[in-house]
């Protein structure tokens, strides 16, 4: 008898690799400075790549976090009880400095090999980064408040993941939230109404509810209340110096479309006891500090997604055989594999380069601060948009088997749209290019700088620049300016990823991003490349070793 269930052309499981394992990645902490952490970078990578912490990122997605309002007494202890797998995950993220530990290292680039850390690890599980993220991009924020920050900023910055609810100041590091948006205002933040009273010891007393409250079991969160002066940004703690908890109560867990191993709450504060951090009334101003931080970590998170979604299709695309050849070998298939390696480098380069910009600007350059700022801005928009229409091509790639759960493939593309809704969904994310350009002094002239390094070296490239400055003049009337501000956004960005990728990456994949998105009449979905592109250096550099 014949055997019926024998397993033939299935791709052998995608474990033991290494995520840093990749060109792009490599080249940027060669060039800008951070070449004295690419070994960190590379032990984080094939720790993300390994069979441990691949099925750690398994058992924290399909175990959620769980909330527990009270204990079997009726007691209110308002936790939150997460899978171990976690924890094993945060700690990992922790010990390797993916957090605040940049913000207490003095070598140039510390903030660039960060970002390739964050981004090498987020490709094995993307949830526990939201507090990784938030715990960095609370340093600046509370740096409006010197004595504050230091109290806490060494804690932040430290690489010990002390979980429990514990007095902040007596642990041996810290993990910080974030908790603005509010049931009636959402992105509108000074629509928010909870309150902020003095208590007439120098804290306040804080009442409201927040609608949106990520990762509620950090040890201390940056929140916005109404002082008497207007908006204000307030420093809480879950638990008070003496011990005794502080009065934040978890009302709920938000059943969300995907991130399921982070939990995102609803919470009240019930006079919660706050510290102010920066100046009355100036509380937007000073959290926009966090939300930047944040939003360059939206933009690394989504080009590592790309890089997952890549690293998949390729591999089955290797070992899966269709209609007598390879897939890989299909010509149809090495287009739509080329194109989203193309689109996966443009925004890894393009992640790093605004890394390297913070770096910069931290040292005193504000021309690079100011290209920071607007870059950041056009690149959360474009970006994170098209991490959900890579997500899908990439699935659709492995057919029906990237629809099973098994593949985890689902899992990316159900992660995809929420970089491109935290911090600032689409219309929020334009409208701030907006802002950027009509309040950031010297921000235009540090993007066109940039994107003019590679002027005469791709005639499509520059014509796509000289559109760019045609399109600028227009901005003038407010009405307008709003209707423009999407294809703004997307028109800065490929401008800036194609200055990048000529100047930097192999000579095929910015001839295939140039002729593709910045030139001529192709189509938008994945797989339109012009016909002649040379897709063979294209998969060569795009293919991980461990599947060459």
């Amino acid at each position: 008898m014949s055997p019926t269930h024998e397993v033939l052309n299935q791709p052998p499981p995608l474990v033991g690799f290494t995520t840093a394992d990749d060109p792009a990645l490599l080249e940027a902490l060669r060039r800008d400075g951070g070449a004295w952490g690419e070994a960190e970078v590379r032990e984080v990578g094939a720790r993300a790549g390994s069979a441990e912490v691949q099925d750690r990122a398994r058992m924290a997605e399909e175990h959620p976090p769980v909330l527990h309002t009270h204990d079997r007494y009726g007691h209110r202890v308002d936790e939150v009880e997460y899978h171990p797998a976690y924890h094993e995950l945060m700690a990992e993220a922790v010990a390797s400095g993916q957090h605040a530990a940049a913000w207490r290292d003095s070598r140039s680039g510390a903030h660039l090999v960060r970002a390739a850390k964050f981004y090498a690890f987020a490709q094995a599980e993307a949830g526990h980064g939201c507090p990784i993220s938030m715990t960095y991009a609370a340093v600046p924020a509370l740096r409006a408040e010197p004595e504050l920050a230091a109290a806490y900023e060494p804690l932040l910055a430290a690489r010990e993941y002390d979980f429990g609810l514990r007095a902040p100041l007596g642990k041996r590091g810290l993990i910080a939230g974030m908790s603005m948006t509010e049931k009636q205002g959402g992105s509108d933040v000074r629509a928010n109404t909870t309150r902020a009273v003095p208590a007439g010891d120098g804290t306040y007393v804080l009442t409201g509810h927040k609608w949106f409250t990520s990762a509620p079991m950090s040890d201390v969160f940056l929140t916005l209340a109404q002082a008497d002066e207007g908006v204000t940004c307030f420093l809480v703690p879950r638990v008070l110096p003496d011990g005794t908890r502080n009065a934040l109560r978890l009302q709920r867990l938000k059943n969300k479309l995907g991130n399921h191993s982070n939990a995102s709450s609803e919470i009240e504060y019930e006079q919660a006891v706050a510290w102010r951090v920066g100046e009355p009334g100036r509380g937007v101003r000073t959290i926009v500090e966090m939300v930047n931080m944040t939003r360059l970590d939206c933009v690394i998170g989504s080009a590592a997604a790309m890089r997952t979604g890549l690293r998949q299709a390729l591999h089955h695309a290797e070992h899966r055989r269709a209609f007598g050849a390879e897939l890989i070998d299909q010509p149809l298939m090495r287009h739509v594999l080329a194109d989203l390696a193309v689109e996966s480098e443009a925004a890894t380069t393009l992640a790093m380069r605004l890394a390297a910009a913070l770096d910069r600007a931290e040292a005193g350059d504000a021309s690079e601060a100011a290209l920071r700022r607007l870059g950041l801005a056009v690149s959360k928009y474009w970006v994170c948009k098209r991490g959900s229409t890579h997500a899908a091509e990439a699935l659709e790639c492995l057919g029906g088997n990237g629809y099973v759960e098994d593949s985890g493939m689902p899992r990316l593309y159900r992660e995809a749209p929420l970089l491109s809704i935290w911090e600032g969904s689409g219309n929020v994310a334009a409208l701030d290019v907006l802002r950027a350009l009509g309040r950031e002094e010297g921000a235009l002239d540090a993007f066109l700088a940039e994107v003019e390094s590679a002027a005469g070296a791709d005639a499509r490239l520059d014509a796509a620049v000289a559109r760019l400055r045609a399109l600028l003049p227009q901005l003038g009337d407010p009405q307008r300016a709003q209707l423009l501000a999407r294809r703004l956004a997307e028109q800065m960005t490929l401008v800036l990823q194609g200055s990048l990728l000529v100047r930097y990456s192999h000579p095929a994949v910015a001839d295939a991003f140039c002729a593709s998105r910045l030139d001529g009449d192709w189509g938008h979905a994945f797989g339109t490349l012009p016909p002649g592109t040379d897709t063979g250096p294209i998969l060569e550099r795009a293919r991980p070793k461990d599947l060459r």
